[in-house]
């Protein structure tokens, strides 16, 4: 399975998308400043993610969001999805 995740920075509301194999260990990467592109913008909270079958669709969704859609309506797409869904695959 592979990931496609839009984060929200608690400290400044900005999003940054993504892909991976394990969403629980990338998130805590970027929540512990290893990642590069989001160290000055932590902390984050997963606001939605997709599962794919292969890496090869979820790169090809990861540069739709990062190419064809706007903030905007990546945050109407946080604001509509169902939370109890980041609960469950968050372990929580």
């Amino acid at each position: 399975m592979y990931f496609v995740y839009i984060l929200q920075s608690e400290k400044d509301g900005s999003l940054y998308t993504g892909q991976t194999i394990n969403l629980i260990d990338r998130i805590k990467r970027h929540n512990q400043g290893l990642i590069k592109t989001t160290k000055t913008k932590r902390p984050f909270r997963l606001g939605y993610y997709e599962i794919y079958g292969s890496r090869s669709e979820a790169m090809y969704r990861e540069w739709q969001f990062k190419k064809q859609w706007n903030t905007e309506r990546k945050k109407r797409l946080i604001a509509d999805f169902d939370q109890a869904k980041i609960k469950e695959v968050l372990g929580l």
